[in-house]
């Protein structure tokens, strides 16, 4: 996945796709299991196979889809959170966000892209909210 750049530039210039016309689909610490984001452009915020496409396509101008994986909130613990199996309550979350995304297939593939984001971004589970720190009497 580190190296994926090489893949999609070849494929792009193969089959002359503009990067605006790739859509990547990736995991994302910072968006909680459950969540999934469709954007346009931006920085690669340390994902390794993004700062990949990024060399490789020479611009950041193409379409991600975000599955959030959440944070271990340590940053030292990234790479084996990355690697590791999420837990059960995390790959339900996760399998469900991509179940969501896919009603937006047939959007994606015709390029309605704002259609695509609209089905993405509505009726998409709440995200959890943080616990509450336990006062002491």
């Amino acid at each position: 996945m580190n190296l994926s750049g090489r893949s999609v530039a070849a494929l792009a210039r193969f089959f002359k796709i503009l990067p605006a016309e790739i859509l990547v689909v990736h995991d994302e610490l910072d968006i909680a299991p459950g969540q999934v984001k469709l954007k346009r452009g931006g920085g690669h915020a340390g994902h390794n196979g993004l700062r990949d496409i990024h060399a490789q396509l020479g611009v950041p101008d193409y379409w991600r889809l975000r599955l959030g994986i959440g944070h271990p909130g340590v940053r030292s613990e990234v790479t084996d959170w990355v690697l590791k199996k999420p837990s059960a309550d995390q790959r339900r979350l996760i399998e469900e966000a991509i179940a969501h995304s896919i009603r937006a297939y047939p959007a994606l593939l015709a390029g309605e892209m704002d259609k695509a984001s609209l089905l993405i971004h509505t009726t998409q589970p709440p995200r959890p909210k943080p616990p509450r720190p336990v006062q002491l009497p």
